[in-house]
């Protein structure tokens, strides 16, 4: 059985055994289905057995903290091989073989389903994306008044309790994603984030899409302050906090073109602010001037 799904006007195909429990796991990803599946940026399958991969050759491994997941990727007869754990010192739960431009990929499945089809699809979106003004962004977005405000930092910085002060204090304000939203640059230069399957803890899997009012970089505090960036800061902030190899020339060269738009159009601000209303307001009617 094979479904299309659109993710900020990308298409790609899963295919499954018709009627498998990993279909259970595809619910997030239902107001994203389509039935046209023209340009597919990548197709990926679930197989019962994958081949002898035991002459693979290491090339990094990815980690961001102990209790994230770990990515193995390894080289393997002309392919890429992902080996994936949810945790840093867990076994792999499951492996994934792809073509170098990601996107032909085949992948088993050995712990975990939701683990291990929301890894895979994430990864494949990501990488075979980077070259289409595309980022696969780690951050919180709250719409307001028809616009979008990401909120990014590191993982436990406070990125959804900030976009839930916003909700909470401000009058319409709604959340768009909560994890893993999606910036693409358009065809006429407009920078807009859409909704995305992949929402981390809060289930918010919302077919929308929004121009983006302004980027967000939290930091923990003891006051709130917030300035405007500098356009250096601004892409470091988002270089962080987006899905990509960087030693991969092409996928590299592709992120760094789609940063560069980005930063060169959309006011980007770096807030210290407290868990508090005080920082939702700040944030609000600074960015939104």
């Amino acid at each position: 059985m094979k479904s299309i799904y659109q993710v900020a006007g990308h298409r790609f195909a899963v295919v499954m055994p018709d009627n498998h429990l990993a279909w259970n796991e595809m619910k997030p990803y239902e107001p994203f289905m389509v039935e046209n599946d023209d340009d597919l940026v990548f197709t990926v399958e679930m197989v019962d057995m994958m081949p002898d991969t035991s002459d693979k050759q290491k090339v990094t491994v990815s980690c961001e903290a102990p209790d994230a997941a770990r990515v193995e990727l390894y080289e393997w007869q002309g392919q890429w091989l992902l080996e994936m754990a949810p945790l840093l010192e867990a076994p792999v739960r499951v492996s994934l073989i792809t073509d170098k431009a990601f996107t032909k990929g085949v992948f088993r499945v050995l712990g975990s389903m939701r683990f291990s089809i929301g890894t895979v699809l994430m990864l494949m979106f990501a990488f075979s994306t980077a070259q289409k003004n595309t980022l696969l962004m780690h951050s919180s977005v709250t719409v307001k008044d028809g616009k979008a405000y990401l909120f990014l930092g590191k993982s436990g910085t406070g990125k959804s309790t900030h976009s839930q002060l916003w909700i909470n204090n401000i009058e319409g304000c709604e959340l768009l994603n909560d994890d893993n939203p999606v910036l693409r640059v358009e065809d006429n230069g407009v920078v807009r984030v859409y909704g995305s399957p992949w929402s981390g803890k809060t289930p918010c899997y919302r077919n929308l899409d929004y121009p983006v009012g302004a980027i967000v970089d939290l930091h923990q505090a003891k006051v709130n302050r917030i300035r405007r960036q500098t356009l250096l800061e601004a892409y470091v902030s988002l270089y962080v906090s987006y899905s990509g190899y960087r030693f991969i020339k092409e996928m590299a060269d592709g992120l760094h073109a789609t940063t560069e738009k980005i930063v060169g159009s959309v006011p980007c601000y770096s807030l210290d602010c407290l868990p508090n209303a005080d920082a939702a307001w700040m944030c609000y009617n600074t960015v939104t001037q």
